[in-house]
């Protein structure tokens, strides 16, 4: 009886912690709010971070690595404004419009996350919202 009044407790302690969360958004500097999503949202300790490709005059780079770096950098000033670094991303998702360009986003993605990298997901998409070739959303945690 003893033992299921403990784990009683210890779901209501993990539900009420969950609940009692707060998630705060997470704005690089000089970057605009969107209506539609948020570039991170902090819950805890864990950092959310949303793909995005454009540089901060919403262009997407003409040349494919400059447009990953550019995403990569994305999510570093996300991270920078999170308190974080690309060594707290503990798991990636890689969205690419080609399957072709697979080993040129791995070369410039093997440069910026260094060993233990994150885990990773890669999916090929007919299409991304807008003009861009690769979308990269992350979770970090600290």
């Amino acid at each position: 009886m003893l033992k299921l009044i403990a784990a009683v407790a210890f779901v209501s302690l993990c539900s009420t912690l969950t609940v009692c969360a707060q998630k705060s958004v997470v704005r690089p500097p000089g970057a605009e709010p969107s209506a539609s999503w948020s570039h991170g949202i902090l819950v805890g300790d864990t950092l959310f971070i949303s793909g995005m490709g454009e540089d901060a005059n919403g262009k997407i780079p003409g040349v494919f690595e400059a447009e990953v770096k550019q995403a990569l950098d994305n999510v570093g000033a996300v991270l920078k404004t999170g308190g974080m670094s690309s060594g707290d991303v503990v798991s990636v998702q890689v969205y690419l419009t080609d399957a072709e360009t697979f080993e040129r986003m791995n070369a410039v993605y093997k440069a910026y996350f260094k060993e233990p990298r994150p885990t990773r997901t890669t999916v090929v998409v007919a299409k991304l919202v807008g003009q861009g070739h690769i979308e990269i959303t992350t979770t970090a945690r600290k």
